[in-house]
C-alpha cells in the first residue's frame, strides 16, 4: 500500500498523485455541484435518475460480490471496453485490484453516497472501511455503454480521516 493513501485505475493509465490533491478533486465536485449558487439549479436540473442511481449501484454491487468470490472473469466484465483492454485479462486486473487496493478487494463495509454527473460520466462515491478499521472514499466513474448498460471507467481510492471501531 503507498504511503500516500491515494491510489486510482482508468482507461487511460494508472494515476497516482498525493492524497491532497485527492482531496481537491473532492472539494472540486463539491464546489461544482453544490455550492456554487449559479449552478445549484443545473445540478438539480440533471441529477441522476433513480433508474440510474439503481444500475449504477448495482454495477458496484456486482463488482464487489465479484471480487469477494474471486471470479475475476466477472469482476472484469464490470469494466468499460477500454479499462479491459488497458489490463488485457481478468487476471491481471484482478491482481491489481488484489495488490493495489485492498479494501475494494475485501471491505469490511460499504455505504453509498448520493451519485452525481461530472463531465458525462456518472459518479458514485462509497465509504469503505478495510479489516483494520480504517476508512476509504473510493470515487467510481460509469460510463453508458450503447447497449444502454453502465460499466466502471474509473476508481479513485482515498483514505479518510478517522477509524471504525
Amino acid at each position: 500500500m503507498r504511503a500516500n493513501g491515494e491510489r486510482q485505475w482508468e482507461s487511460g493509465g494508472w494515476i497516482g498523485g498525493l492524497k491532497r490533491g485527492a482531496w481537491l478533486v473532492v472539494l472540486a465536485l463539491v464546489v461544482v455541484l453544490v455550492v456554487v449558487p449559479g449552478l445549484a439549479a443545473t445540478a438539480q436540473a440533471a441529477e441522476v435518475s433513480p433508474a440510474d442511481a439503481r444500475a449504477a449501484r448495482a454495477v458496484i454491487e456486482g463488482q464487489l460480490a465479484a471480487f469477494a468470490a474471486d471470479d475475476a472473469k466477472r469482476a472484469f466484465g464490470y469494466a468499460t471496453p477500454a479499462l479491459r483492454q488497458q489490463f488485457g485479462t481478468p487476471e491481471n486486473f484482478i491482481e491489481m485490484v488484489r495488490t493495489s487496493y485492498p479494501v475494494v478487494y475485501r471491505p469490511a463495509s460499504v455505504a453509498f453516497l448520493k451519485p452525481q454527473w461530472f463531465e458525462r460520466e456518472l459518479v458514485q462515491g462509497v465509504h469503505m472501511s478495510d479489516g483494520h478499521g480504517v476508512l476509504w472514499l473510493a470515487l467510481y466513474r460509469l460510463q453508458r455503454q450503447k447497449d444502454r448498460s453502465w460499466r466502471i471507467s474509473a476508481c479513485q481510492l482515498v483514505q479518510a480521516e478517522g477509524r471504525v471501531t
